[in-house]
């Protein structure tokens, strides 16, 4: 897999720094069938190269999923300040206890009640690979002219949208 810096390509810094305290990431996997399957994962800050980590059980359905077929989409949602992004990319299952040590949080024993070292503790590293973040303004006046503005011309308010390669 590719190990490059994910962080130096245009628009990434904004984009890291629009999800890094998003706390919940919505993590899609395919099915053998084509299914597409959700679901809400615990979002850990990204490390220097922007890779995006986030703890599982070795052995559940969204490891099986990424084990056949490794590309993932994950999407992240701020509503209270208008900010969204969804990032594609490869995902791997990591077992190294060290890593697993070092991004350990007493707060994940809700998930995994036996603590950090319980076997079936593993990590799912994402190598992002393309991102696509929605910047609003944030403030509720900032919106209620924007109404205003959506009446009476039938202009919408400005939204950023950028579309980011990271690979």
């Amino acid at each position: 897999m590719h190990q490059g810096n994910h962080r130096d390509h245009e628009g990434a810094k904004k984009l890291f720094e629009l999800i890094k305290d998003v706390k919940i990431a919505m993590m899609t996997t395919a099915d053998p069938d084509g299914t597409l399957n959700s679901r809400p994962m615990w979002n850990n800050e990204a490390d220097e190269n922007g890779d995006l980590w986030f703890f599982t059980k070795l052995h559940s359905p969204k490891t099986a999923e990424i084990s056949r077929d490794n590309q993932i989409n994950l999407s992240y949602a701020d509503p209270s300040s208008q900010n969204y992004v969804s990032v594609a990319g490869k995902a791997e299952i990591v077992k190294d206890r060290a890593t697993i040590d070092a991004k350990w949080q007493e707060s994940l024993k809700t998930w995994f009640p036996k603590g950090k070292d319980d076997p079936e503790v593993a990590l799912i590293r994402v190598h992002p690979e393309k991102g696509e973040y929605w910047d609003s303004p944030s403030s509720t006046m900032v919106h209620l002219y924007g109404y205003v503005k959506a009446t009476l011309t039938g202009e919408s308010p400005k939204t950023e949208v950028k579309k980011v390669n990271l690979a």
